[in-house]
C-alpha cells in the first residue's frame, strides 16, 4: 500500500480510505478468509500475518514516515480496522491493539531514542506489540494497581501481575504502566518499554476465550524484573495520564471494531436472506425479515457516521474524550445486537459454526467490554456533556 501523509484534502482522504478499503478486502479474502475456522477453534494467534499487514503499511498507519511509518491518519486507520474485522474481529482487534495502544503510546510519549528504536520495528510489523494497565483485581479501577516500580540506581524493578493483554505472548514488545506512587494517586503512575526476554518478565496463562479466539489474550508476569530508567516512557508519575490520552485514540479503534464485526454479520445475513427460500421465496420479501435488516443497517450506518466522526476530529487535532467514547459505547453495543439479529435470520444455521454469523456473534461482546466497559463509557459521555 502506497504511503500517503496525513496532511491530506478530505476529498484525497476519502480516495486513500477507498484505496485502503479494496486492499484490505482483497488481502484478507486470500490471507484471512480461508483460514478463520482453523485459528478460531485452535485459539491460534497467526504472528506471521502480522508480518504481511506490515508489509501492507497496516501495522504502522499512524506512525510518521521519518519513522518508517505510512504517515496517515485515524480516518484511513478506522478504514483498515473496519475492512479487517468485517472478515475476522479477531485480526481486527489484536491490529489495532498494535497501532493505537503499544506503537501509539510510544510515538506519543517516547523521546527521540525510543521512537528510533522501536517505532520501525513496529511500523514494518517486525515487531508485534502488546500494552499492559489492566490487571487482576484492577479493571477499570486503574489507579489503585498493584503492579509497583521501585527505583533501584539507574534501573526501576518491576513486580506484579496484569492481565486480559492482547498479544502479550507473542509480542516483541510491551509498554507496561506500573504503580510509583501511592494508590489513587494521578500522578503514581510511570509506564515503560518491555522487550520480550527481558529477566524477570514473563508471559502467564493465555485465557480460553468465548470470542476473538486468534487474538492472543494472556496474563503478564514480573517477578524482581530490572528495567533501565532508560526504558521509561515520558516522566515519572505520567503513566496514567498518558494513557487516558492514548485511550481516547484506543476506543476509536474500538469503536471501529464495533462497526467492522456489525457489518460482517449485517453483510452475510442479507446475503443469506436473499438465498434462503421459505414458502416459495426468498425470505427478505417477508416483511419481518426485511425489517430487521432495515434496522441493522440504519445502526451500521449510524456506528459508522460516529466513528468517522470521532477519527475526524482526532485527525484535526481536536479534543476527542466524548466523541470517542460515543462512537465505542454506540458501536459496540451496535454490533451485538446486530449479530444477535443475524443469528435470528440464519435461524437454525446461525447457530452451528458452518456459517459466519455463530463466530462474529461471539466476537461482538468483547466490543462492549475492551478498553472500558459500556457502563465506562456512559460515566465518562455523562461527565462529558454535564460540564459546566
Amino acid at each position: 500500500m502506497t504511503s500517503v501523509k496525513s496532511d491530506l484534502t478530505q476529498s484525497e482522504r476519502n480516495q486513500t480510505c477507498n484505496l485502503i478499503k479494496e486492499t484490505v478486502k482483497d488481502f484478507s479474502a486470500v490471507q484471512i478468509k480461508p483460514y478463520i475456522r482453523e485459528w478460531d477453534e485452535a485459539q491460534q494467534f497467526p504472528k506471521a500475518l502480522f508480518r504481511s499487514l506490515g508489509d501492507l503499511g497496516l501495522m504502522g498507519m499512524l506512525v510518521p514516515e521519518e519513522y518508517g511509518g505510512s504517515g496517515l491518519g485515524y480516518q484511513e486507520y478506522v478504514t483498515a480496522i473496519i475492512e479487517l474485522s468485517k472478515v475476522d474481529p479477531s485480526i481486527g482487534l489484536s491490529m489495532a491493539a498494535h497501532n493505537s495502544l503499544c506503537t501509539n503510546h510510544i510515538l506519543m510519549f517516547g523521546n527521540e531514542t525510543q521512537k528510533n528504536n522501536y517505532l520501525p520495528k513496529l511500523a514494518t510489523g517486525a515487531f508485534v506489540g502488546a500494552w499492559g494497565l489492566t490487571e487482576p483485581n484492577t479493571g477499570s479501577d486503574a489507579g489503585n494497581m498493584r503492579t509497583v516500580a521501585v527505583k533501584d540506581g539507574d534501573d526501576w524493578i518491576l513486580n506484579g501481575s496484569k492481565n486480559f493483554i492482547t498479544n502479550g505472548k507473542s509480542g516483541d514488545v510491551a509498554v507496561v504502566i506500573t504503580r510509583t506512587g501511592e494508590p489513587g494517586d494521578k500522578h503514581g503512575a510511570t509506564a515503560f518499554i518491555l522487550e520480550q526476554g527481558t529477566p524477570g518478565f514473563a508471559a502467564g496463562r493465555k485465557e480460553d476465550k468465548l470470542g476473538m479466539r486468534a487474538s492472543e489474550t494472556v496474563e503478564l508476569i514480573f517477578q524482581d524484573c530490572r528495567v533501565s530508567d532508560s526504558q521509561r516512557l515520558g516522566e515519572v508519575g505520567d503513566g496514567f495520564i498518558q494513557s487516558l490520552k492514548v485511550l481516547d485514540g484506543g476506543r476509536i479503534s474500538i469503536a471501529a471494531l464495533g462497526v467492522g464485526t456489525a457489518f460482517g454479520a449485517y453483510e452475510a445475513a442479507l446475503a443469506y436472506s436473499k438465498e434462503r427460500r421459505q414458502f416459495g421465496k426468498a425470505i427478505c420479501d417477508f416483511q419481518a425479515i426485511a425489517f430487521k435488516l432495515a434496522d441493522m443497517y440504519t445502526d451500521v450506518q449510524a456506528s459508522s457516521l460516529l466513528t468517522f466522526h470521532a477519527a475526524a476530529l482526532k485527525d484535526a487535532g481536536e479534543k476527542v474524550t466524548l466523541a470517542s467514547s460515543v462512537a465505542k459505547y454506540h458501536s459496540s453495543e451496535t454490533a451485538v445486537r446486530v449479530s444477535n439479529e443475524a443469528v435470528q435470520i440464519f435461524g437454525g444455521y446461525g447457530f452451528v459454526k458452518d456459517y459466519p454469523v455463530e463466530k462474529f456473534y461471539r466476537d461482538s461482546k468483547l466490543c462492549t467490554i475492551g478498553e472500558g466497559t459500556s457502563e465506562i463509557q456512559k460515566m465518562v459521555i455523562s461527565k462529558e456533556i454535564l460540564k459546566d
